[in-house]
């Protein structure tokens, strides 16, 4: 039967209960059975599994394939130096591995193959389920029809607040709940949430969403407070590291300029030791050089104090421009905070 059929039959059956039941109006639902399988954790998991099984298999049968290419590829460059016996017996093998292939695509992906059943069983209880579901939300909320958006019954229009799919996933959960419960207060706090109306259950349900929203997000900003911090750290920690290898720099210069002049005052000593005529000419130029030696020293640990001096404050300057933008961050971030609270709060008045 075609779906034009089916549409046709649908229109005159709803024709008909409307004049039996004379003025009362007809109350339609539908579903969306697609959508409902792709939120149930059991249904993803299994689908998991499944996919899984099916990654085997095409290896396998890729495998095979590769073998059938290879025969034929052995037999194309062998053939000038094979009999007709030898030629015609490898084609047999061939065909015989090209057989066995097609038997075991069938096999797997055939349409009572291994995929199809495997898939059937994956979903049936789900189905199962939803329309034991479906068959307790239409007495209890006087639908007349329910449809499936899925099916191949056609759907020309569906209005949105008909969409009873959110209802059908919510009891799914309380059942998968009940099941999962381990203790007395678990069981007492399924059995006050089974107590709400489908209304109350759903707005229930979307205070949670947002609940476990801003907690995420409130999670998120304490994750990137805390890389910040640890960026901080770690750059005051290379810093405080620079700071003192230049110090150690600086103490092993000056140690080198000391044991320099010590030595060259053991010079002088032996000079004088042994005097010669030009002795005091040769006193005079060293201590030239000695002044000479030890001005470009302090020069040079003049130099490295104003380096430090400098790197400290370049240091402080970062700083201080970095709790600058995480302060902005922080105020901004509060804005958009109090921006969505009043948001949801004239959402909610609407």
């Amino acid at each position: 039967m075609g779906m034009k059929k089916i549409y046709i039959l649908l229109l005159l059956a709803s024709a008909t209960i409307a004049q039996t039941y004379g003025q009362r109006n007809l109350r339609f639902g539908y579903i969306d059975m697609e959508y409902i399988l792709e939120n149930v954790d059991e249904y993803q998991e299994a689908s998991v599994q499944l996919e899984n099984r099916v990654q085997r298999w095409k290896v396998e049968l890729d495998n095979i394939k590769d073998e059938i290419d290879a025969m034929r590829l052995d037999l194309s460059n062998e053939r000038a130096l094979l009999t007709n016996e030898l030629i015609e017996e490898r084609e047999e093998e061939i065909e015989v591995k090209e057989d066995a292939l097609r038997e075991l695509q069938i096999k797997r992906f055939g349409a009572k193959g291994d995929y199809y059943t495997q898939r059937r069983r994956l979903v049936q209880p789900i189905q199962d389920q939803v329309y034991t579901i479906v068959q307790e939300l239409a007495e209890a909320r006087q639908y007349d029809f329910i449809f499936d958006k899925t099916s191949d019954t056609a759907m020309l229009f569906a209005a949105e607040r008909h969409d009873i799919s959110d209802l059908v996933l919510r009891r799914i959960d309380r059942a998968s709940n009940r099941r999962e419960a381990t203790s007395r207060s678990e069981e007492k706090e399924i059995d006050k949430r089974e107590s709400l109306t489908d209304e109350q259950d759903k707005e229930l349900t979307e205070r949670e969403k947002a609940r476990e929203a801003q907690q995420s997000e409130r999670q998120k900003e304490i994750e990137r407070r805390t890389r910040e911090r640890d960026s901080i750290r770690e750059a005051r920690q290379a810093e405080h590291e620079a700071r003192r290898q230049q110090i150690l720099e600086e103490r092993q210069r000056q140690r080198d300029s000391v044991i320099n002049a010590r030595k060259g005052n053991q010079t002088d000593n032996r000079a004088v030791d042994h005097p010669n005529p030009s002795s005091s000419t040769e006193n005079t130029e060293v201590k030239m050089n000695d002044n000479e030696t030890s001005n470009p020293a302090k020069e040079e640990t003049k130099s490295e104090r104003e380096k430090i001096i400098e790197d400290r404050q370049e240091a402080a300057r970062k700083r201080q421009e970095e709790q600058r933008k995480i302060r902005e961050e922080q105020i901004e971030k509060r804005q958009k905070e109090r921006d969505s609270i009043m948001n949801a709060r004239k959402n909610r008045n609407k």
